[in-house]
């Protein structure tokens, strides 16, 4: 019996400290999705216009572009356990704000705080990640973690929702928020207390963003390119998926909390046996797919305004994760050695700077009316789609069709004349 759960936990990439990160995303993604789910809502209800909602989500992707190489380059200066120990205690000072002030500016002050921490601690959990575990178990890693995101994220906005039908949308926001930084206390106290970090950890590190993002390799730039179409197809209507199902189709919160369980639940259903098709061959394949799954969720929600096909909606959403782990485990393969939370950081910053301008355009898009913007945020995944289908590569080493080089270039493409990894 312990020989077989020995088993299991070496197949599913556990150890202590990953435990540790695991139990910590549970802890801050709860209170975080309870209540910024309902933010749109939120910021309605205490007088703000439709169009400040997409200029929040707008905000969002800005920040944690402009957050995502701090959150890389601190983590490998300080290493992944004190870095992450900041993170937290930035997303709690943002929660305390909302909370101390019932206004909608509050929101955006305290959102500069809170709304990005996943983005600012990706890179050291990406890190911590491909620090401890094996190549051949990173996917799995990565997919794990992912899984375990899911958790909070289905069950934070029932809870969420479960608030605003009992206390209204904004006290019952409020309260959310003051769960949010209860629970971000007791992470505190779980990951400083179980996560080991390397005694080599901290030191030097890479301060300048523009010399990661030149030194990039060639398959790197690709996927990025993609990835950016893509998120462009997500962004355009995020910020109105709750407005779309309690205004448009006349859901309650709650229903929208049980619609994001559904999705999160889809996920979870895929995230183990694709990672472990992932490690064991090619990646392109399952990241051409999630980006499918991307690209048809803004067309299946135009169509959708009763609530089993809200759900089918949802779950096509939550398929959308079918390679998304594998994604980041490619980002970490394809990213030099030394320096790999750093360039995870650069390619966020790229990525969500950009980005966060499809969030803009969304919410204009939005104002002038919903289909328009449901149709361009497919046309956009389309578009990212298609590249990466042409021009998308593996990591060096990976078996298949598709096999990166030595030196990490690709075979020629319209992204070819770029630099090598450094």
């Amino acid at each position: 019996m312990r020989e077989k759960f020995r088993k299991v936990i070496e197949f599913l990439g556990l150890k202590r400290s990953i435990a540790a990160l695991r139990a910590m995303v549970v802890l801050v993604g709860m209170g975080e999705k309870m209540a910024e789910r309902f933010l749109p809502v939120y910021l309605v209800a205490l007088g703000a216009g439709l169009e400040m909602a997409g200029i929040l989500n707008a905000l969002d992707n800005l920040l944690s572009a402009l957050y995502s190489f701090p959150g890389g380059y601190l983590s490998d200066r300080l290493g992944y356990k004190r870095a992450l120990l900041v993170f937290n205690l930035l997303a709690m000072s943002g929660y305390a704000i909302v909370i101390a002030v019932p206004a909608w500016w509050a929101v955006f002050l305290g959102s500069f705080l809170f709304l990005s921490w996943t983005a600012i601690s990706l890179p050291a959990t990406m890190s911590l990640v491909a620090d401890v575990l094996p190549k051949n178990k990173r996917t799995m890693g990565v997919s794990m973690h992912s899984l375990v995101r899911r958790i909070p994220m289905a069950l934070g906005p029932i809870l969420g929702g479960i608030f605003v039908d009992t206390w209204g949308r904004e006290a019952g926001v409020r309260l959310a928020f003051c769960f949010a930084l209860a629970l971000g206390v007791l992470s505190i106290a779980l990951q400083q207390k179980l996560i080991k970090e390397r005694k080599d950890a901290g030191g030097e590190a890479e301060g300048n963003p523009l010399l990661l993002i030149i030194g990039m390799p060639v398959p790197l730039k690709s996927l990025l390119v993609s990835d950016v179409l893509v998120r462009f197809c997500e962004q355009m209507p995020y910020a109105y998926l709750a407005i779309w199902c309690m205004d448009v189709c006349r859901r309650s919160g709650a229903e929208f909390g049980v619609l994001t369980a559904v999705e999160m639940a889809t996920a979870v259903l895929v995230y183990i046996p694709v990672a472990w098709l992932a490690d064991r061959g090619n990646k392109k394949p399952f990241v051409v797919a999630t980006f499918g799954f991307f690209t048809i969720f803004p067309a299946a929600l135009l169509v959708a305004k009763t609530l089993p096909l809200l759900i089918v909606a949802f779950v096509i959403r939550g398929l959308k994760e079918f390679g998304e782990p594998t994604r980041k485990a490619l980002i970490m393969e394809l990213a030099p050695e030394g320096r790999k939370a750093a360039t995870f950081g650069a390619y966020y910053l790229v990525r969500d700077s950009v980005v966060s301008l499809g969030a803009f355009a969304g919410a204009y898009l939005w104002v002038i009316s919903p289909d328009v913007n449901l149709l361009a945020a497919s046309a956009c995944g389309l578009a990212g789609t298609i590249w990466f289908a042409l021009f998308g590569r593996d990591a060096p080493g990976t078996a298949g069709p598709d096999k990166a080089a030595p030196d990490g270039t690709a075979p020629a493409g319209p992204c070819a004349a770029g630099p090598k990894s450094a």
